[in-house]
């Protein structure tokens, strides 16, 4: 079990508006979720500028081979939220059934799980919940881009625990991961 588990690139796409909140997506193959966006009660169309996630990369976990360790990789973000307190949401929803965070290979599945951080450069953070907001997050960002003040202002950490990969078959897993950030 576990041998021969490959892990590829995680691909960016353009993002584009939503009522209260903007959205990117990207496509994830093998052990990374890709990012995207939908809607969710939406607040007041007014908002609709005043939210933007940017500076998404591509990831790639490789060939996983030590199924001891939890695989984590975390990237930084731009978060950019023009709100009282410069305040917002986030929320995430996977692909597998009921929106759960799992990749399949076939009919098998991979549980993976979703942290965020609202400040940049780190390795853990709040358990996010599939189809849950979590809110009363603080943006740093000071510019929609971060092209000037912070260079990016939140993290994004996926996890695969050891546990899930150790009783996972070989093969290639693929999902989606859709995150809404949404103004407050």
């Amino acid at each position: 079990m576990g041998s021969g588990i490959t892990a590829v690139g995680l691909r960016s796409a353009p993002g584009f508006p939503l009522p209260g909140a903007r959205r990117t997506a990207t496509r994830l193959a093998a052990f990374v979720a890709a990012l995207a966006m939908v809607s969710s009660p939406a607040p007041l169309f007014a908002q609709s500028n005043n939210v933007r996630i940017s500076k998404l990369s591509d990831v790639a976990f490789g060939s996983l081979a030590n199924f001891e360790v939890d695989a984590i990789n975390a990237q930084d973000l731009c978060v950019f939220a023009q709100t009282s307190g410069n305040r917002y949401r986030v929320t995430a929803t996977g692909s597998a059934p009921g929106g759960a965070f799992a990749l399949t290979s076939g009919s098998d599945l991979l549980a993976y799980e979703v942290q965020w951080n609202a400040a940049a450069g780190q390795a853990s953070g709040l358990q996010l919940s599939p189809s849950v907001a979590q809110t009363g997050l603080v943006s740093a960002a000071t510019q929609q881009t971060c092209n000037s003040g912070p260079a990016t202002s939140a993290s994004l950490i996926l996890l695969l625990r050891s546990t899930a990969l150790q009783s996972a078959r070989a093969g290639s897993y693929a999902g989606t991961l859709t995150v809404l950030i949404g103004a407050e």
